[in-house]
C-alpha cells in the first residue's frame, strides 16, 4: 500500500467528487494561501480536498489538482480544485499547530467489476427518460458521459448533476465501491422521477382549487413546506426577515419597487446558485443606506461659535463662513449652499477643524482622502456585472454616517491623478455640484442618493494643483500659518494639556513656562502649522515619564526652563535671529512653502567667459525666466545702475542655496535682480533687509502672493526690513509682524535702488 503525504483544504458546505471541478476563492491573509504554495512548491499542484471533517472519522477524501491559478484584483487568490481519485485518509498533521494542515494518505486499489458496460447502458437509459420528464434537469451532462465506460468515473460525472443534497453527495464521496454507487445513483434516479409525479399531481390539484387571489399565498405557503421537509427552511427564515426590514424601510417608493424586484429574483435562486450572494450583497446594501435618515443641525449659532472657538484658535474667516451657511439655511430652510475648500499648508488644522465643525452643528462626521486616487470607480464604484464589485467611497462614507446629512471632508483634492483608468476629479464634479448631487448614483446601487443634504468640505495645500472644473464649484478659504504667539497660545491653552492627559501624568507634574515654548517654536521647529511643535511638546514629556517609570523616581513637579530645554529636545536645529554678515552679491528673497514662509538666500558671482548666465539650485522653468528677466533689464539699463557693460560678457552664475529643494515662481525677481546689480556694482546689501516681488522687462513691479507665510518666514529669521509690490495690502497681517517688520513698498526696480543706496 503507497503512503504520501499532501497538504490539506477543508471545505465547509461543499462537496467535491472526483472527475468535477469547483471554483474556490482565497484570501491571501488566511492561513489557506500557505496551502496554496505549498502545494504549488513541494507536491506539483496536488492536494487533498476534505468535504466533511469529523474527528476519528474522517477516512475519504479526494487527491484533487490546482489548476487555473489567478491572482484577482482585490489581492485574493481564484483557483479551479479538479477532482482526481479517492483516497483514505490515515492521519493528520499539524491540527493544533498555526502551520498549513497536511495529511498522510494512501491509494484505494481499483475494483473489477463484471458487466461494467451493461450497468453503465442502464444507467444512461433510465437518465435519458428522467432529462426527458423531469425539467428541472439539465441534458447537457449527457453528451459528457456519452462515451463514458469507466463505471466509476461515470458515477462521480452524473450524481452532481441528480442532486444537489450535501449529506447524499457525502454518502456518495464516502462509498468507495463503484457498483454500490451505481445502485445508489439508480435508486435516486427513480426517487427524483416519483417526486416529480407527486410534485406535478399536487400542482394540478392546487390549480383546480384556488383563484387568483389566493394563487400568490398558497405557492409561498407550499414552497415554504417543501423547504422544510428538504431542511431548507434557512433561506426562508431569512427571506422573511428581509421582506420586514423592506417594510420598515423609510425610503422612495422607487427604490422599495427595486427592493422588492430583487428579493424576487432572490427568492427564485436555489442555494448553490453564483448569484444569489450578488443579490443577497446588494439588498442589504440597498436596506443599510439612510434614504431619509437624517440629524436635526444645531441652529444656536452663539453656541456653534462658542464651540468652534474653544476647539481652534484663530481661522476666523472659516467660523464666519460656517456660521453664515446656518444662518442662511435656518432663515431660507434651503440645504443647498458653496462647498467649502480649506486651502493651507500642513499641520493648520483643517482636518481637525472640519471634525470640530460637525460635532459644534450636531453633524455626522465622515472622511476620506483622495490623495494619490487613480482610479475613478473608487469615487463612483464598479458595475454589479464585475467579480468582487462594490460602490465608492462617497455611498460608502454615507452608509457609516447612517444620515443623509452628515458632514463629509474630502481630504488632499489637490493630490489625485488621472490615467487609463479615469479621472477621479472629474467624477467629483457630479457629487460636488449643488445642482446635479441631488440625482448622484452609484454604478453599484444603480439608483439615485441625494447628496444636496451633505455638508461636503474639501482640503488641499496647493490651489494650483486642483483642477479648474472643481475649482469653479468650490469656495476657497485659505488658512494661512499661525504667528510665534497664535502658536504659544495653542500650545498653552490645546497641546499641552492633551499631551500631559495622553501620557498619563496629572496636569501638576509638568510646567513649562512661555518663553521656554517660544524657544522650542523658534529653534526646534520651522513650519507653518503645529504638529512639529506638538511632536516636539510629546518628546518632552515622553521623557519625563520615563525618568518617572524607569528610575522609580518620585517627582513632586518639573520644570523645563530655556536652560535645561537641551536635556529634553537636544541641540537646537535652527537659528533665530542670526545676523549674518554683508555679502556683495547675496540678497534674501523670500519664498512660500507647504510648510510656511521661509527665507531665500540668493548668491551671484561672475568669471572669465562668453556672457553665459548659469543657474543652479534645482530651480524650476518660472524662476529661470526671472533670472534671465533680471539680466537682460539690468543690460539694458546699465547707464542708470553704472554697470560696466564689459563685465556682461563674463559668465554669471547665479545659486540659490540647498540645491537638493525644488524652487520656483516668479516672486524671487527683484532679488535676482538686485543680488546681480551688487555683484556686478560691489553693492553690498543688509542682511536684514529681503524683498519679494515679480520683476517685467521694464522693471516694474507686479504682485505677489503668500505674503503673509513669507512675512512670518522673515520674522522667524530675524528680518527687520521687508520691501514688496506696491500693490500689496498688509492690512490683514498680524500685529506681530506689522509691530516688527518695516515694510516699503515700490512700484519699479528704480525705486528697490534709491532705498538699498539711502539706506
Amino acid at each position: 500500500m503507497k503512503k504520501f503525504n499532501l497538504p490539506v483544504i477543508l471545505l465547509n458546505g461543499i462537496v467535491l467528487l472526483p472527475n468535477n471541478t469547483l471554483k474556490l476563492e482565497f484570501d491571501n491573509k488566511k492561513s489557506n494561501n500557505n496551502v496554496i504554495e505549498m502545494s504549488l512548491s513541494f507536491h506539483d499542484n496536488y492536494i487533498l480536498v476534505i468535504s466533511e471533517y469529523k474527528k476519528n472519522k474522517t477516512k475519504i477524501g479526494v487527491l484533487s489538482k490546482l489548476e487555473n491559478i489567478l491572482q484577482l484584483p482585490n489581492g485574493n487568490t481564484r483557483v479551479d480544485l479538479r477532482g482526481i481519485r479517492r483516497v483514505n485518509v490515515i492521519e493528520f498533521l499539524n491540527m493544533d499547530t498555526d502551520e498549513p494542515l497536511e495529511s498522510i494518505v494512501s491509494e484505494i486499489e481499483p475494483q473489477k467489476i463484471d458487466n461494467e458496460i451493461l450497468i453503465i447502458n442502464k444507467l444512461k437509459k433510465e437518465l435519458k427518460k428522467i432529462v426527458q420528464i423531469v425539467p428541472y434537469i439539465s441534458n447537457s451532462f449527457l453528451n459528457i458521459v456519452e462515451k463514458e465506460t469507466n463505471l466509476d468515473k461515470f458515477t462521480d460525472l452524473v450524481v452532481s448533476n441528480i442532486t444537489n443534497d450535501k449529506e447524499r453527495l457525502l454518502e456518495y464521496l464516502n462509498n468507495t465501491n463503484s457498483l454500490s454507487r451505481a445502485e445508489m445513483l439508480l435508486k435516486d434516479i427513480y426517487d427524483e422521477q416519483e417526486k416529480f409525479k407527486i410534485e406535478r399531481n399536487l400542482d394540478l390539484k392546487v390549480k383546480k382549487e384556488m383563484d387568483e387571489s389566493q394563487k400568490e399565498f398558497l405557492l409561498r405557503e407550499k414552497m415554504k413546506f417543501l423547504k422544510e421537509e428538504l431542511g431548507d427552511s434557512s433561506k426562508e427564515s431569512e427571506i422573511d426577515k428581509l421582506k420586514k426590514r423592506i417594510n420598515d424601510l423609510d425610503c422612495p417608493k422607487k427604490i422599495k419597487d427595486k427592493l422588492t424586484y430583487e428579493m424576487n429574483r432572490y427568492e427564485s435562486c436555489v442555494s448553490m446558485s453564483p448569484e444569489i450572494n450578488i443579490i443577497r450583497d446588494y439588498i442589504e446594501w440597498l436596506l443599510c443606506l439612510p434614504w431619509n435618515n437624517y440629524t436635526m443641525d444645531n441652529e444656536n449659532l452663539k453656541q456653534v461659535k462658542k464651540s468652534l472657538d474653544e476647539s481652534h484658535f484663530g481661522l476666523k474667516e472659516v467660523k464666519d463662513r460656517i456660521i453664515e451657511y446656518l444662518a442662511v439655511k435656518k432663515m431660507s430652510n434651503n440645504q443647498n449652499g458653496s462647498i467649502i475648500c480649506l486651502v493651507g499648508p500642513p499641520g493648520v488644522g483643517k482636518t481637525t477643524l472640519a471634525m470640530s465643525i460637525a460635532k459644534a452643528i450636531n453633524r455626522n462626521f465622515v472622511q476620506i482622502s483622495v490623495g494619490g486616487l487613480r482610479d475613478e470607480s473608487e469615487i463612483i464604484g464598479h458595475r454589479r456585472t464585475y467579480v468582487g464589485a462594490g460602490p465608492g467611497r462617497i455611498i460608502t462614507s454615507i452608509k457609516k454616517a447612517k444620515s443623509n446629512n452628515p458632514l463629509f471632508l474630502i481630504d488632499e483634492v489637490d493630490k489625485m491623478n488621472s490615467d487609463y483608468k479615469g479621472d477621479p476629479s472629474s467624477c467629483l464634479l457630479n457629487v460636488l455640484d449643488k445642482e446635479q448631487n441631488k440625482y448622484f448614483s452609484d454604478n453599484y446601487i444603480e439608483e439615485d442618493f441625494d447628496l444636496s443634504n451633505v455638508l461636503f468640505i474639501l482640503t488641499a495645500n496647493y490651489i494650483e494643483n486642483i483642477p479648474d472644473p472643481l475649482k469653479d464649484r468650490l469656495e476657497i478659504i485659505n488658512l494661512q500659518g499661525y504667528t510665534e504667539y497664535e502658536k504659544l497660545d495653542i500650545a498653552i491653552k490645546h497641546l499641552i494639556p492633551k499631551i500631559i492627559k495622553k501620557n498619563g501624568l496629572n496636569s501638576d507634574y509638568v510646567s513649562i513656562d512661555n518663553n521656554t515654548i517660544l524657544k522650542i517654536i523658534r529653534n526646534y521647529t520651522k513650519e507653518a502649522g503645529v504638529r512639529e511643535l506638538e511632536r516636539q511638546l510629546d518628546k518632552i514629556v515622553r521623557k519625563i515619564v520615563t525618568q518617572i517609570v524607569v528610575k522609580n523616581i518620585k517627582i513632586n513637579k518639573i520644570i523645563i526652563t530655556e536652560q535645561n530645554l537641551i536635556k529634553y529636545l537636544g541641540k537646537e536645529k535652527y537659528k533665530y535671529n542670526e545676523k549674518k554678515k554683508e555679502q556683495i552679491g547675496v540678497v534674501n528673497g523670500l519664498a512660500y512653502t507647504p510648510y510656511g514662509g521661509d527665507v531665500l538666500p540668493i548668491e551671484v558671482n561672475y568669471y572669465k567667459g562668453k556672457g553665459n548666465l548659469i543657474l543652479t539650485g534645482s530651480l524650476g522653468d518660472v524662476m529661470k525666466e526671472s533670472a534671465n528677466i533680471a539680466l537682460s533689464y539690468l543690460k539694458a539699463n546699465y547707464r542708470y545702475y553704472n554697470i560696466n557693460y564689459k563685465l556682461f560678457e563674463n559668465d554669471i552664475h547665479i545659486h540659490v542655496p540647498e540645491g537638493a529643494i525644488k524652487k520656483d515662481g516668479p516672486s524671487a525677481g527683484i532679488a535676482l535682480t538686485l543680488a546681480i546689480l551688487s555683484c556686478l556694482t560691489k553693492l553690498k546689501i543688509p542682511s536684514s533687509l529681503a524683498m519679494t516681488g515679480e520683476i517685467t522687462l521694464r522693471g516694474h513691479i507686479l504682485e505677489i502672493g503668500g505674503l503673509k507665510e513669507k512675512s512670518l518666514g522673515a520674522l522667524r529669521s530675524g528680518i527687520n526690513k521687508i520691501i514688496i509690490p506696491y500693490d500689496n495690502d498688509i492690512s490683514d497681517l498680524p500685529k506681530e509682524v506689522k509691530n516688527n517688520i518695516k515694510f516699503i513698498k515700490v512700484k519699479n526696480f528704480k525705486d528697490v535702488y534709491e532705498v538699498i543706496k539711502n539706506d
